[in-house]
């Protein structure tokens, strides 16, 4: 089963990395393809445009950090609810795509593969298998990282997907998987291998004049120019091989003129300013858009505005930004397709693409100074791809390479503090072999009289014929107080009760004093349990009262303490143990303190299914010591007596009880069995 989850956990994790990452370096493809599924749903237009880029960004940082987390092993509770939660989502709305079919690509994976939609729905049925797996067996999954610094690798994950999408959301993707990247010869791009059928695709401009719309064809383009472009669509009318550039198609404003070829078979430079709607265009960079277009004009470079936006936003955009260059008609998607910028910028030469620049990093003055013959902007800057991508995979590995092997360092200074305190540790053995060693029962609202008398008999006589290592107390509820107390050997068995009042004396029907308790013969009184607190509203106020009147009775106090699931999971249980001792304790003496026990009570592993291990019983205890040892004193701190309250067994408190802070157990269902509560005691004997 380890392997198992284990694969799962690698599969989900490299899956998840891949596609937040493909996504991240083109936030602008995945806006695109939310604006797809809004118009396949009929909500285009509902929303701001800004918002689809939020969503962008937000879904591939949250995809690329949950398989960053579930790789690294970081929040093992939490990491694989989100798996769930995603894919039980995602999986029935791809089912709905692979039916409906209302866009022909998810986008699951953006540019860099490709899926159908019923290939995308099969992946996520396989995903979400394996992310209930992983759920199910979470605590197999071993962390590649120490829990304490899990956060520093959260961090930085949010942060560097936060960073590179900004990177490349200025600028343009830092590698790209389209068919217009750097380096592409848009010509070759264009070919149908030979035996293979090519589709048909079908150009269509939508015009208009007084006030009425019509669609015509590229070769029906009318010549009359009171005709206005409103849009253009290209459709794919028959099946067959789709060459990786198949919809690229230059027509003239205002004449429709078809110039593709003209421009793919250009052997000069041309300039290619690429703006998918001018409407929506950044303009802050205009002058220098201008400047290349003289640049252009001084050396004998073609210059074309490629842009999808009807007459009025030309003539409005060569009004306003001074545009004398000409302009050229193109499918919308296209554009946005070639360059992830409103406006960028494409350098072609003989049909292939050199370079591409975004609106914020265009050629400055001095970049323009030498014809592009002579220039390094001139020369074809072909970076491969797997470069490209190995440097942004090393980009985000590098850093986190110093941040795991901090952590490591980190880890092996604390296993060198082990080591070096480990005399600290043997000392501590023999102080706790010096502290009393004690299990106390705890018998709740259990047994009639009879029963608890009974029980009390029985246990006195099984410790009489074999004498424990160890302090051994019952609490009884307190009807059996007295009853008990003359069947019990007082040297062999102590006798304590499990709640006192918070008042002397007085007026209060059903309530039972520390005197009262006292008087039964009883030594010892159960406070704070998380049962009181829970369902009495017990609070540190009532239970300093409670404490004060026990200890001026007489009475030695077994204080318990612990933290509640929703505390343990927000890493609050120092927090809210030592507010706890502090709230009830921290105004004895320290001779005062000597009468007290403590019992730490793991609540959240108490009745819910989930295991509190020895190692966090021994963490807490140590805790817990140290904080008694900083209010009363070192000496204080070596000497009280700490138990645990948690689900302690025959079968695990010799575990338990070898650690060095763990000083016995407060025991509850077992030690209403006779055999099971010796068996807890016998844990003491070598």
């Amino acid at each position: 089963m380890w392997m198992l989850v284990n694969l799962c956990r690698m599969l989900l994790a490299l899956t998840f990395t891949f596609s937040g990452l493909v996504k991240l370096v083109d936030p602008r493809g995945t806006q695109y393809k939310i604006e797809d599924y809004l118009e396949a749903f009929g909500m285009d237009g509902w929303l701001p445009v800004f918002v689809p880029l939020g969503l962008s960004i937000l879904m591939s940082v949250f995809e690329f950090c949950i398989g960053v987390f579930m790789f690294f092993g970081i929040r093992r509770r939490m990491t694989p609810w989100l798996y769930l939660l995603f894919l039980s989502v995602m999986t029935p709305l791809t089912l709905y795509l692979a039916l409906a079919n209302p866009v022909s690509d998810c986008g699951c994976f953006g540019d860099a593969v490709e899926l159908t939609n019923w290939q995308t729905f099969w992946k996520n049925v396989a995903l979400l298998l394996m992310a209930v797996v992983v759920f199910r067996y979470s605590r197999l999954m071993p962390r590649f990282v120490s829990e304490r610094n899990q956060w520093t690798i959260s961090m930085y994950s949010i942060v560097f997907g936060l960073v590179l999408s900004g990177y490349c959301l200025y600028y343009l993707p830092v590698f790209d998987f389209r068919p217009y990247h750097i380096g592409m010869n848009l010509p070759e791009g264009m070919q149908v291998p030979e035996g293979e059928e090519g589709p048909e695709f079908v150009t269509t401009f939508i015009l208009e004049k007084d006030g009425v719309r019509k669609e015509f064809s590229v070769d029906g383009y009318p010549e009359d120019t009171a005709w206005h472009f409103v849009d253009s669509k290209t459709v794919l009318v028959k099946e067959g091989y789709v060459p990786p550039v198949h919809d690229f198609s230059v027509m003239t404003w205002p004449d429709g003129e078809d110039v593709t070829d003209a421009i793919l078979s250009d052997s000069n430079y041309m300039f290619l300013l690429v703006a998918p709607y001018l409407e929506q265009a950044d303009d802050s960079n205009i002058d220098r858009i201008n400047e290349i277009y003289d640049y252009s004009q001084m050396h004998g470079y073609a210059f074309y505005c490629l842009t999808a936006s009807g007459d009025e936003a030309i003539r409005q955009w060569q009004d306003l930004e001074g545009a004398d260059y000409p302009f050229g008609i193109v499918d919308g998607i296209t554009l946005k397709t070639i360059v992830r910028s409103n406006p960028g910028l494409l350098l072609l030469k003989g049909g292939t693409v050199y370079n591409k620049w975004s609106c914020n990093n265009l050629p400055d003055e001095a970049d323009l100074e030498k014809p592009l013959e002579q220039s390094e902007w001139g020369r074809l800057q072909l970076d491969s791809r797997t470069m490209k991508t190995l440097r942004v995979i090393l980009w985000f590995l590098v850093p986190l390479f110093l941040l795991t092997t901090a952590d490591r360092i980190w880890m092996g200074s604390k296993m060198y503090k082990r080591m070096k305190h480990k005399n600290r540790i043997n000392n501590l053995l023999k102080q706790k072999d010096m502290r009393k060693k004690i299990v106390a029962g705890n018998w709740k609202m259990n047994l009639n009289l009879q029963e608890g008398v009974a029980l009390a008999t029985e246990l006195n006589a099984a410790l009489e014929a074999d004498k424990p290592n160890c302090d051994v107390i019952i609490c009884t509820p307190f009807i059996h107080l007295a009853s008990v107390a003359n069947v019990l050997d007082a040297g062999l068995v102590g006798l304590g009760a499990e709640n006192c009042a918070d008042k002397e004396k007085g007026a209060y029907t059903g309530e039972v004093s520390a005197a009262m308790v006292k008087s039964t013969g009883a030594q010892y009184v159960i406070l704070g349990h998380s049962e009181r607190r829970a369902y009495y509203g017990e609070t540190a106020e009532i239970l300093k009262e409670k404490v004060n009147l026990a200890l001026a009775n007489g009475l030695k106090v077994i204080f318990c303490i612990g933290e509640v699931l929703e505390e343990r999971e927000a890493d609050r249980q120092n927090e809210v143990v030592k507010a706890q001792l502090e709230g009830s304790l921290f105004d004895l003496t320290a001779e005062q303190f000597s009468n007290i026990i403590l019992a730490y009570e793991p609540v959240w592993a108490i009745g819910t299914g989930k295991t509190a291990t020895a190692d966090q019983a021994e963490e807490m205890h140590a805790f817990i010591r140290r904080t008694i040892a900083e209010k009363f004193g070192a000496e204080a701190g070596e000497n009280v007596s700490i138990l645990y309250g948690g689900s302690c067994k025959p079968s695990n408190a010799k575990e338990i009880f070898a650690k060095p802070d763990v000083d016995g157990g407060l025991i509850g269902g077992a030690a209403l069995k006779c055999a099971d509560f010796k068996g807890i005691i016998d844990a003491w004997k070598a």
